[in-house]
């Protein structure tokens, strides 16, 4: 199998701007909120900011409307291919699989764009939706109850994440860009800062790949022999040799089980790893000891 991947761009800046903090409703840790549509008034808006770069929102029976910006505190360091720079944050929105009561819209520049309907009982469970905003852009959601007799079991809940990587808009989105984009290999330089960058950082083997209807994606099953770094517990096992995980990757990329170690990078998106630079062990081998010989690693890896 050849080496695959995308492109891990490691930017992180304030995300929803231009909103009166003063006017708005803050949860305790302000990275989620909680309320409920019976102490809203009749056609009110009530104005949510939450400062973190994910969370969640839980809007019990919904009645009126919500206005939700998110503004990140984070560092502004944006890093693209070859070292370029670009101002551009993906979001993305993962609708609980009871989201019902309300409609979630994306307000651009005061126009709405509808993300997700008010679910009937027998719809399927809604996909994650992402979108970008581009700088100077005024980019808020809005949540509007829809009428019901009864509200009694409506709740509008759902996961949101804030990205600086084209990762989560490719493998996440109900419309990803291009596939040839989403599955260029990566080249040395970019390796190198996926091992320093990413959620996890994996060596192992591929035991096979199932196909995912539901995310339209890839199960890649791996055997790892090695975890250099994991930011959540992604791969586990009780041998102290292997444990084993699984990692997601766009069904057009095309990736089939083949012999070989691999190094296996990428991002964690609600709570599932996503593919992002993937080379052959013995490749990742090579660019890493020519790159420290030429003292250009941007970080250390104990390697075999």
């Amino acid at each position: 199998m050849p080496a695959f991947g995308v492109w891990i761009n490691a930017i992180w800046i304030l995300f929803f701007a231009g909103f009166d903090a003063a006017s708005s409703s803050y949860s305790e840790d302000q990275c989620s909120w909680r309320g409920s549509g019976l102490s809203q008034q009749q056609g009110s808006v009530e104005q949510i900011s939450l400062h973190c770069s994910e969370g969640t929102l839980d809007w019990l029976y919904p009645k009126g409307a919500l206005r939700l910006t998110l503004s990140p505190r984070l560092p502004s360091v944006a890093v693209g291919p070859g070292g370029s720079s670009s101002g551009l944050i993906t979001a993305c929105v993962k609708p609980s699989e009871q989201f019902h009561g309300a409609q979630l819209y994306l307000e651009r520049d005061g126009v709405l764009e509808l993300l997700v309907g008010d679910r009937l009982e027998s719809s399927p469970p809604p996909r994650v939706r992402c979108f970008s905003r581009l700088p100077g852009e005024r980019v808020a959601l809005f949540l509007q109850a829809t009428p019901h007799q009864d509200i009694s079991r409506r709740i509008a809940s759902f996961r949101y994440e804030l990205r600086g990587d084209w990762t989560a808009r490719l493998s996440l989105d109900s419309n990803p860009i291009s596939s040839e984009e989403a599955c260029r290999p990566c080249n040395n330089t970019e390796i190198l800062m996926a091992v320093c960058t990413s959620d996890f950082v994996v060596r192992g083997n591929i035991r096979s790949v199932v196909e995912d209807d539901n995310l339209r994606a890839a199960v890649i099953k791996v055997s790892a022999t090695r975890v250099f770094r994991q930011k959540y517990t992604l791969f586990t096992g009780n041998s102290r040799l292997t444990s084993r995980g699984e990692v997601r990757t766009l069904l057009q990329c095309g990736v089939k089980p083949g012999p070989g170690s691999f190094l296996f990078t990428g991002r964690v998106h609600f709570g599932e790893a996503w593919l992002g630079c993937a080379p052959r062990y013995k490749d990742f081998q090579r660019a890493y000891t020519i790159a420290k010989a030429a003292q250009q690693i941007p970080c250390e890896l104990p390697v075999d």
